[in-house]
């Protein structure tokens, strides 16, 4: 600390911009919070739209999955657009914009058709995840981005806060409070974020065409071998917290509340995990964090699947899978933050990204059909392990020789 001339201590530069990076992640972190609790408030209520719509278990895995998609392809354009405008355009933009669907779904009579519009443009808030990772990276010395950027990640968090908070919410005040809630919560955050967000000064301004960004970014060999592995790890996480709730309700007969609120167990230990596997990353390196997470997690799908019909089993199973992808997720950007060119960080992330999201996508939909057609999951579980040890494989060889280069 130092002192001057009339007295008055003024902080060091590096405590003060270290000082203003902790306040952009925390901005960024809430702000990916609120944004994945609207993405999300759709999969603690399926349980109900199926059985008041009569649905399948297929239609009822597509709504429930519908905003995934959409939110991790929209990551793509939204990275770019990022890359090039900056958080702190982008961030108060996303949010906005994902007002409208979330009232729409909220205020709106029950229609399976309204329901998957509705889901198809809440899939905006999921894109928020590409506008915060390269706010963050821009922020933190590349020895402290694993731990920052695992730390914005919990921001995925928000699945919790739906799957504890919605059911409750519809129950006690109408089904329209929660959504109502979050519209409120979202317009507050872009008023905040539009006029507190800053990005730092000299951030790398990248040339070229939304296109061209994009494309360069596809073609680099660090943007497909991550985007594989996000694509099981936090595909993963997302394909359990939105399809988790039915699962539990049609393995077991549980409540919906009491669905939602193991899920949400699930979810939180994921979302603590994600800010440990970037630390840890930090301090060992990502390739070790990724391989022993990828490897461990095969083997917890195994006992889920081996102890299928025991509950206790089946939760420890469970509870293993959320940690280990969780971990693995936090460490894939981590390694993000040390193989990417910090002009293409957001382009990167956007596909990396929109691959995580994917990931989460189709599970779902091979749950619901497997369960039509066998009335369990367990070959569904049998496959995550053997998915898992693919990208353990992967992680290990051409991933690790990628990163050595760097």
């Amino acid at each position: 600390m130092n002192i001057t001339d009339h007295g008055h201590t003024q902080d060091p530069p590096e405590a003060s911009q270290l000082g203003q990076a902790t306040r952009m992640l925390s901005l960024a972190t809430v702000g990916f919070l609120i944004n994945f609790w609207a993405w999300a408030l759709i999969g603690p209520l399926g349980p109900t739209f199926g059985k008041e719509l009569h649905l399948t278990s297929l239609q009822q895995s597509l709504l429930v999955a519908l905003p995934v998609v959409v939110g991790s392809l929209g990551r793509i354009p939204v990275g770019a657009l990022t890359d090039r405008f900056g958080a702190r355009v982008m961030f108060p933009a996303v949010s906005a914009l994902t007002i409208f669907p979330v009232l729409f779904v909220g205020l709106g009579g029950n229609s399976y058709v309204r329901l998957l519009i509705g889901g198809f443009f809440l899939g905006i808030g999921g894109t928020a995840f590409a506008v915060g990772v390269p706010l963050v990276n821009s922020w933190f010395p590349p020895a402290r981005r694993g731990l920052a950027i695992g730390i914005f990640g919990a921001g995925t968090g928000g699945t919790a806060v739906s799957a504890f908070t919605t059911i409750r919410l519809a129950d006690a005040y109408g089904r329209s409070a929660p959504f109502i809630l979050v519209a409120i919560l979202l317009g507050i955050f872009t008023v905040v974020a539009a006029l507190l967000l800053r990005t730092p000064a000299g951030r790398p301004a990248p040339g070229g065409s939304f296109l061209a960004r994009t494309l360069a970014a596809v073609r680099m060999p660090a943007t497909v071998q991550l985007s594989m592995l996000y694509a099981v790890g936090f595909g993963g996480f997302v394909a359990f917290s939105v399809y988790l709730p039915t699962s539990l309700r049609n393995e077991y007969g549980l409540t919906v509340g009491d669905a939602a609120a193991r899920t949400a167990g699930f979810v939180v230990l994921a979302v603590a995990a994600r800010p440990f596997g970037g630390w840890l990353s930090d301090r060992v390196g990502p390739i070790p964090v990724l391989g022993v997470s990828f490897t461990t997690a095969a083997l917890f799908a195994l006992l889920t699947a081996g102890g299928f019909s025991l509950m206790p089993l089946a939760t420890i199973g469970y509870l293993g899978l959320a940690a280990m992808l969780g971990a693995a997720s936090g460490a894939c950007f981590a390694l993000v933050a040390k193989v990417v060119p910090a002009a293409q960080v957001g382009s990167v992330t956007g596909v990396v990204g929109a691959a995580g999201g994917l990931g989460g996508f189709v599970p779902p939909l091979v749950m619901g059909a497997l369960y039509g057609s066998f009335g369990n999951y367990r070959i569904g579980l049998l496959l995550l392990a053997v998915v898992a040890l693919g990208a353990a494989a992967l992680t290990w060889w051409p991933v690790k020789r990628m990163a050595q280069a760097f």
